[in-house]
């Protein structure tokens, strides 16, 4: 599908990404082990690569529950199961990791997957890897600056001369292993700040947008913010690249994609709710059909409402990548296996073709 279209490394990119995680089934209280988990992750990966889908992410949490803490050691496993599909962290909590440590890993993945490793980089929004490694949470924005700049200029140098407050300095130090590609593509994942969208652009690395629900409209003043920031910092935009991560589920019709959907959505809310300490917030049919509507941003319906949905938001942003997490709150993965068939043979042909000329036209 892809190699015939060419839509792969010039088109409209669409993927998926996991958090990994383990959470009790609503409906049996049952919890998957991380063992099993693991092998759903790399089997949705390998569907992923099979169908022709474009890239795919795994997360990192410090967290009994969820299963993924080293997604470079994930990403390797999957490198060696696939064989086109691009792999990425969603994300690297760059606040508590070592910059250096951070892209010899993905530089070796790099090497391990013929070219095909990414780093998406963020804040998080759980605080345990800061104790864990030794961090001071009230450091969290002051250690993502200094890491996302010592990241770049180690994409840049092979050798590095670097002084910095919260490590050890470098002096003419070997960045290794290089990657096969001449550089590791680096984004910033973006919650919702200007602030955040303006370093983006600033530092000219690409935005992943979180939309989890609501009105998406009120992302584009951050597109604006990125690119004008970007542009302002000697950046061309064809270098600027947005895209979307959001919530989804697909299923032959909406109907069937909320009836089949809404369980593990509510399950998934209310166990978030509770891990941020803001309660259970366990969500009722009637708010659920309210943020699964056809003009919100929660992709939940047929293939057809998907693809309105996301070219929806490409009007709004003209970005040029959509990763979708489908396994949430428990969801079987017969079910998640059945989405991404789904996502791969019935949405992204039609987001490719419609978006295609405009693709052709800008030469991106």
């Amino acid at each position: 599908m892809r190699n015939e279209e060419g839509f792969a490394n010039t088109g409209f990119e669409i993927g998926l990404y996991t958090l990994g995680d383990l959470v009790p089934d609503p409906f049996s209280g049952k919890t998957i082990s991380a063992r099993q988990r693991m092998k759903e992750i790399t089997e949705a990966a390998k569907l992923a690569d099979e169908a022709g889908l474009d890239i795919f992410g795994v997360g990192e949490h410090h967290r009994l529950d969820y299963a993924i803490t080293s997604p470079s050691v994930v990403l390797a496993a999957i490198a060696q199961m696939t064989k086109q599909i691009k792999l990425t962290s969603a994300t690297s909590v760059l606040s508590t990791v070592d910059p250096v440590r951070l892209f010899e890993d993905f530089a070796t993945l790099d090497l391990l997957s013929d070219g095909r490793a990414e780093i998406i980089t963020g804040r998080g929004a759980f605080v345990e890897s800061f104790p864990l490694f030794g961090y001071d949470t009230g450091d969290s924005a002051a250690l993502f600056s200094e890491n996302i700049e010592l990241l770049l200029k180690l994409n840049e140098n092979e050798k590095i001369t670097w002084d910095g407050q919260f490590r050890s300095s470098l002096r003419n130090a070997d960045i290794a292993p290089r990657p096969l590609q001449q550089k590791l593509p680096v984004w910033v994942g973006v919650g919702g700040t200007p602030n955040s969208a303006a370093r983006a652009g600033r530092l000219g690395a690409g935005m992943a947008m979180a939309i989890l629900g609501g009105d998406p409209a009120r992302f584009k003043p951050l597109v604006e913010v990125y690119r004008e920031a970007g542009l302002k910092a000697g950046h061309a935009l064809e270098n600027l690249k947005v895209g979307v991560t959001g919530h989804g589920y697909i299923a032959e019709t909406t109907q069937q994609a909320k009836e089949e959907f809404y369980p593990y959505y509510s399950n998934y809310k209310s166990i978030v709710s509770q891990q941020l300490g803001h309660g259970e917030g366990r969500m009722s049919r009637f708010e659920f059909e309210k943020v699964a509507a056809s003009d919100t941003a929660l992709f939940v319906g047929s293939p057809q409402q998907i693809v309105e949905k996301i070219l929806h938001q490409h009007e709004l942003f003209g970005h040029r990548r959509f990763m979708a997490q489908l396994d949430i709150g428990g969801l079987p993965f017969e079910k998640v296996a059945k989405s991404i068939e789904l996502l791969a043979t019935e949405v992204a042909p039609v987001v490719r073709k419609a978006t295609r000329k405009e693709n052709v036209l800008v030469g991106v």
